[in-house]
This record gives C-alpha cells, structure tokens and sequence, in this order.
C-alpha cells in the first residue's frame, strides 16, 4: 500500500531529481508526489523473506551471479519506485557498479507483493511500468489468496498453490512451488 506523506490540502510536488539527491526511507516518488510505501504484513514479510532466500541461495548455486535487492530504489520512465524484492544481474552490477542510490532503469527480475490494502489495477500498472522500463520480468505475489501472477514481455501467467513456478527470462532453470513460497 502507498499513502501520500502529505495531507489533501497540503500536497507538494518536488521534481524527480530533488527526490533522487536525497530520497527519504519506505518512499517512492509518482506522479511529482513523494508516496510512503506501508501497509505491510507478516504474511507479506514473510513472503518476501522466502523470495529473497530462494533467489539468492539460487544466484549463488547456478553461478549466475547479480545480487538480490530488497526495496532499492529503481527509475522507471515515469516514476521512481522502490520494489518489495529485485533481481539485480551481474552485467548490470558491471555496468552501473554497486554505490548507486538510485538505479537508474528497473532490475531485470521484480517481485512486488500485494498487501491487503494494495489495489490490483495499482500492481498492474506498477508491473507494466517496470516492463516499459527495462524488466524482463515481474512477480506479483497475493500471500493472502495464495496466487502468483507473472507477467513476461506482456503474458500473464496465474499460479495456484497446487502449482510451480518457473521464472521464464531472467533466472533461467529456477522454480518454487507456490504453496513452498507463500505458505
């Protein structure tokens, strides 16, 4: 969930570049707005500590190299967000190097995971935004409902809990079973 740091009668604007020289904690910046991200859960954290132990301990055992980054701040062409989990590659930690404060497109591989107040229509925007923006691949994680839905060059797929996923560009020959991740 993303609530506005200021009051309805109060809204500021700041330009994206006032907000990547000194961007503050648990924000993104949409719409010239700086948005608090909140909302979050056990089930969410939760998830999103599996997800970030089953891509690392991944990373590591493939030899793929990259680096897994927990709310970092990426620029998209629109906004700068701060994803829940992302996939940093190693020809991209060569590239940008690995002091930035902001990367300045979208990780390759991103999971956002919904909490009970995130919007649905939110998330898909917010996963076509990083997709227009250099993603090759996005997880939206549904802890409470237990579903994934991943989204791959515009192709929606739905996981159930009776089911696997496999990651289809980015780690290629990784998979986790649904109910393993967000049980």
């Amino acid at each position: 969930m993303v609530t506005s740091l200021t009051t309805p009668n109060d809204v500021q604007f700041f330009s994206l570049e006032d907000f990547i020289a000194n961007p503050p904690e648990h924000t993104e910046w949409v719409d010239g707005k700086v948005i608090e991200k909140t909302g979050m859960t056990f089930k969410h954290g939760l998830a999103q500590g599996k997800l970030i132990r089953y891509w690392g301990d991944y990373i590591v055992s493939s030899g793929q190299g990259g680096e897994i980054c927990v709310e970092t701040l990426c620029r998209t062409n629109k906004q700068a967000r701060r994803p829940d989990v992302a996939y940093i590659t190693a020809e991209l930690l060569e590239q940008f190097g690995n002091n930035f404060t902001i990367l300045p497109q979208s990780f390759s591989l991103i999971a956002e995971v919904a909490s009970p107040d995130d919007s649905a229509e939110e998330l898909f925007a917010k996963s076509q935004e990083y997709l227009e923006s250099g993603c090759q691949e996005v997880w939206l994680l549904f802890p409470e409902s237990r579903l994934i839905l991943l989204n791959s060059q515009n192709r929606w797929q739905l996981f159930n809990t009776d089911e696997v996923i496999t990651s289809q560009t980015v780690l290629t020959g990784f998979s986790v079973a649904v109910a393993e991740l967000l049980a």
